[in-house]
């Protein structure tokens, strides 16, 4: 149990790193996508951020934390990514 509950806490600390990925890099709009739906399918973020995730999926340089702070969907998402 303490490996699977060390494994689980690996692929968190991985995806974090993979959600901030810099914006502006080659493929890091669909790499912070797949990393934010790791953090849907766990409960920790709502489906509308998501969805902003998921529009900026194609725009590399285009912060989705922006977004979500205009929209006004994630407020705790942006608190636990310190972008308030």
């Amino acid at each position: 149990m303490a490996s699977e509950a060390n494994d689980l806490e690996a692929e968190a600390a991985e995806q974090w790193q993979l959600v901030n990925t810099p914006l502006g890099e080659m493929w890091s709009g669909r790499t912070r996508y797949a990393a934010a739906m790791f953090f849907f399918k766990r409960g920790e973020m709502n489906a509308e951020t998501l969805e902003v995730y998921r529009i900026c999926a194609r725009l590399d340089a285009e912060n989705p934390l922006s977004i979500i702070l205009d929209r006004g969907v994630g407020k705790d998402w942006l608190k636990r990514m310190g972008f308030e």
